[in-house]
Formats: structure tokens, C-alpha cells, sequence
């Protein structure tokens, strides 16, 4: 297909052309602060830095979010579970920040969530215990919840969630949490992160730290779609790679001690037909009774997660027949009728949870979620741990951290409070724009946000990227295309996992789409020699 003209020409448009002068501009600045990691945690301290005047870099070895911060359950909670270990503060900061999202930060991409938890006969809390964990669920929300939380009798989880087991119920709670799509929250928090001046590059990957007198003084880099190296000079450097942080630390200190417990967390995609859940359901496996959850994702069911520990390489994490076993034997025993099995699984993805290493060997789920912020004698800041729900809050300490290693300190006041990303929308400014049929509107809304407009107007230029990339699922061809102009898409697999979620969805459709979306973007990235546009942030 010919090469589509550019449409967009934002602040904010991370096109081929200006991720190509963004690299170069890595060896030609002194920045502030380096941020290794373009996940959620480094977006967020990109962004944060950013917003206070900072000059900054960030980049990311493969594509934005492409470890931990794609494969989570997607998710903004405050964390009900950790009340059973005891970690109230995790659960009020959850709660404040999952509450911040939802209203001010980003509700185009946080929406509220019914969850129902049902309790039965030998479960290790029974009801009284819930109920008391219910109210200090909303205690600690300050009471700023979705909804309260409400008491189900028997009868009633008969009435709204029909095919749930009935033998041994004794009855539910029903609560309110959050869900998002998690790899566009991190990309936009990227896409903000760039409009308030940082440089930004996926693709860019750490060879080594540079030091002058026993102190960090920048890093060396390598762009991995051409191979050029830069030297990247930084007053400071940030390692916020999540399960690779500890190879980054033996960077700065091959004998460093490992900060880190990797466990690994599994989920599974299946068509939400065969369990029939209405609502978010929260089970304990029947095996060891670790809390999951059975998520409704529009005509399938999201269903996670493991905890296991995870010994290898963070770049060769896999889902295991083993883990599939344990998440349907947990939704079997609890929805008996779905009689699933694993030619039911649509797709499955795993991920590694960064979790601070304890002193002593207990359970991957007793683990703490709390995160720990490390600076080296030679001044490398590492983040150990993180939380999505959380990363606003962890990226604001950490750029605490940044200024005061400073060796100027005139940074304008903290932001992220009130700030929102890019596509920020409030429900009642939306609207419905042309030609899109309704269907797809409401996904580019939900997506999208203020920039719906951007993607509407590529399908109007050429009718046929109307068109959708898979046929059962709302996503077109324009929006591949608006991936590469204004996203930093470089590959099909970043708009087929990342910038929309079909190989999440169907992964064999992904596969059979992937030759046909490289024919697509291939003539936009081939103009990468071209001017950079306005979307070229300064530092």
C-alpha cells in the first residue's frame, strides 16, 4: 500500500521521523535525568520529572510496556487482599490513587468495576471476617468508593450470578474496584511525558553506565533498529527496568546483592459464553487457596492470576501447561458448567511481578507490593517493586529522589496530582463522531479519549483503513497506521499486543494478521529520514 501522509501534528505525535531524532538527541544533550525502563514505573517518573522542568531522557530496550506493565490482571485496585496481610498503608495509598485515576488523571482508561465475592462453606474467611475487611476496604477509600460495598444473601448471588456454584454458599459481598487497559495507560503516560518536553525512545537499550571520579555521570546506549551507540550524558540516572533491575545494578556494582523475588503471574483469555459470569468474580483456588479473579472483557473472560516464583531469565517468561491447569481447575470448580478446558484458551500471557526480596522464604502471595527506592554509592537510583495502582505516587518519590541529587535544585512544584494524561475525557463530553459504526466509537472513546478525533480522520482520508484488522474484534487498519504516525509503533507485534489488544484477545488472529499490518506500516517507517514535525519535544 502507498505511504499515508501524516494526519497528525500535535505536541505529542511520536512518529518514525521524531523517534529517529530523539535518539540522536540522546548524544547530544545534557539531561537532568536518564530513566532506564519504559514500563509504568519509568513512564511515571518521566512524566513527573518532566512536569517540574527537568530535562529529560527515557528508554526502553524493547517497546513501552512490553514486560510487566502489558501482562497484568488490568486492574486499578486497592488491593482487598493485602488486608488479610496486614498492609493497610499499601491499601490506603491504593485506594487514594485508584480514586485519583478514576476522576481527575485518567477516566477515559479507569472505569468502575462490580466485583462479587462469594464466600463458602471451609473458606479461610468466612463472612463475618469479609464484612469486617469490607469496611475497612471503605474506610481506608475514605469512604470515596465507586459504591459501598453490599452484603449478598444466598439467594440474591443466585438471582445475579446464576452459574456460580451453589453447594457450600453461605453467601457474598459486593464491591467496587477498577479496570484499565494497561499498556495504552503506560503509553500515555509516555505520550505526556514527551508534550512536557522529555526525549523518548523504545528500542534503545542499556550496553553500560558511564563514570567520571566514582560517580555515575550518564550511559551508554545502543539503538537496537540500527545498531548506532551513544553516549548519554545525566546529572542522574534512574533504573526503573522492573524484573531486569538487578542486572542494571551489577551494572553500576557487579557485586551487588540481588534486591529482587520474581514470581510469575499467568492468565488466560476464554470466551465468556462458557462461564456466563455477569460480574467480576473473586474465587480461592481449590488447590491453595490463593484469591483469582474471573473478569469480565467484553465478550470473553479474562482469568488470572498464578504466583510462583521465577528463577530465569526475565526475558524468557512462559505461560507452562501447568499454570493453565491451576486457573481451570479454580474457574471449573466454581462455575461447574463451563467445563473448561485448554482447547478453550483464546490466548494466555505471562508476566513477572518485581516484588522487594524478603529475609525469610514465605509464600510468593504473603510477599509485600510494596516498593523500595535504592541509591547506589556511585548514585545510580534503583526502584525496586511498584504496583500499577500506585506508580503516580512511587514516580512522585522518586523524582523527590532525582532533585535532590540535583546538583541544582530549582524544579517547579509537583504536577501529577492534578495533571491528567493526554487523552483525558470526562464521560459526559462524549461524543460520536462519523463514519465509525457505534460499536467501534465507544472502543476509540474508551481508548482513545481526546484524541478519538485523530484516528477518526485517518479513516476518513482512505476509506479502506476502515476496515478491521481481525473481523470479530474493533480494531481497524487506521489505527495501525495511527500507531506508527503518532505512537512509536515500529513492529506489528506493538500494535497487535500494545496499541490494541488482539493478540491478548485472539492470539492464532494476531498471528495470521501480523504479515499483513508489516506490508501496512512498512512505507511509514521507511520515512523516518523525513523532518520531524512539532512532535519533537525539547529538553
Amino acid at each position: 500500500m502507498a505511504s499515508h501522509r501524516s494526519i497528525f501534528r500535535g505536541p505529542v505525535a511520536l512518529s518514525p521521523a521524531v523517534r529517529h531524532a530523539n535518539v540522536a538527541r540522546l548524544g547530544q544533550n545534557l539531561f537532568d535525568v536518564l530513566v532506564i525502563g519504559g514500563g509504568i514505573n519509568g513512564a511515571g517518573i518521566a512524566r513527573d520529572a518532566a512536569l517540574r522542568g527537568l530535562r529529560v531522557a527515557l528508554i526502553e530496550k524493547g517497546d513501552f510496556a512490553s514486560g510487566t506493565s502489558s501482562r497484568s490482571s488490568k486492574l486499578i485496585h486497592g488491593g482487598l487482599r493485602y488486608l488479610e496481610i496486614g498492609d493497610f498503608r499499601l491499601v490506603r495509598e491504593a485506594c487514594i490513587e485508584r480514586d485519583r485515576l478514576r476522576r481527575r488523571i485518567a477516566p477515559h482508561l479507569v472505569k468502575p468495576l462490580a466485583f462479587l465475592f462469594p464466600v463458602y462453606d471451609g473458606d479461610p474467611v468466612g463472612l463475618f471476617r469479609l464484612e469486617l475487611g469490607m469496611w475497612a476496604y471503605d474506610l481506608l477509600a475514605a469512604f470515596r468508593n465507586i459504591r459501598m460495598h453490599r452484603r449478598l444473601t444466598r439467594g440474591q448471588v443466585q438471582q445475579l450470578e446464576s452459574h456460580l456454584r451453589q453447594e457450600g454458599l453461605r453467601g457474598a459481598k459486593l464491591y467496587y474496584d477498577c479496570v484499565t487497559d494497561d499498556a495504552r495507560l503506560t503509553l500515555e503516560t509516555i505520550l505526556s511525558a514527551s508534550a512536557e518536553g522529555a526525549v523518548v525512545a523504545n528500542y534503545v537499550g542499556l550496553i553500560a553506565l558511564l563514570k567520571d571520579g566514582g560517580k555515575i555521570v550518564g550511559a551508554r546506549v545502543r539503538d537496537q533498529r540500527t545498531g548506532d551507540e551513544h553516549d548519554v550524558p545525566a546529572h542522574v540516572v534512574v533504573n526503573a527496568t522492573g524484573p531486569w533491575v538487578d542486572e542494571v545494578r551489577r551494572l553500576d556494582d557487579p557485586a551487588s546483592s540481588p534486591s529482587l523475588r520474581l514470581t510469575k503471574g499467568v492468565h488466560i483469555v476464554v470466551p465468556r459464553t462458557r462461564i456466563g459470569n455477569t460480574f467480576a468474580v473473586v474465587l480461592r483456588s481449590p488447590r491453595d487457596h490463593r484469591i483469582l479473579f474471573v473478569i469480565p472483557w467484553e465478550d470473553q473472560t479474562l482469568i488470572g492470576t498464578t504466583d510462583t516464583d521465577f528463577t530465569g531469565s526475565p526475558d524468557q517468561v512462559t505461560v507452562e501447561p501447568e499454570d493453565v491447569d491451576y486457573l481451570l481447575e479454580a474457574v471449573n470448580a466454581f462455575f461447574p458448567q463451563a467445563a473448561l478446558s485448554s482447547s478453550d484458551v483464546v490466548s494466555s500471557f505471562a508476566g513477572l511481578r518485581p516484588l522487594v526480596a524478603p529475609d525469610d522464604q514465605r509464600d510468593p502471595s504473603a510477599v509485600s507490593r510494596e516498593e523500595h527506592i535504592v541509591t547506589s554509592s556511585f548514585g545510580l537510583i534503583s526502584l525496586i517493586g511498584g504496583k500499577l495502582t500506585t506508580f503516580r505516587m512511587v514516580a512522585e518519590n522518586v523524582t523527590n529522589k532525582i532533585i535532590h541529587a540535583l546538583p541544582h535544585n530549582h524544579a517547579r512544584r509537583r504536577r501529577t496530582r492534578s495533571v491528567p494524561l493526554i487523552g483525558n475525557i470526562s464521560p459526559a463530553k462524549r461524543t460520536s463522531p462519523k463514519p465509525l459504526p457505534t460499536s467501534e466509537i465507544a472502543n476509540h472513546l474508551d481508548r482513545y479519549g481526546t484524541r478519538m478525533p485523530e484516528v477518526v480522520a485517518i479513516v476518513q482520508d482512505e476509506r479502506e483503513l476502515a476496515s478491521r484488522i481481525v473481523a470479530d474484534l474493533p480494531y481497524t487498519k487506521g489505527e495501525a497506521v495511527y500507531a506508527v504516525q503518532t505512537e512509536m509503533a515500529v513492529q506489528a507485534e506493538d500494535i497487535l499486543r500494545r496499541r490494541t489488544q488482539i493478540s491478548i484477545r485472539n492470539d492464532r488472529a494476531a498471528h495470521q494478521a501480523a504479515e499483513e499490518i508489516e506490508a501496512l506500516i512498512a512505507p511509514l517507517l521507511d520515512q523516518k529520514a523525513s523532518s520531524p514535525s512539532s512532535g519533537s519535544s525539547g529538553s
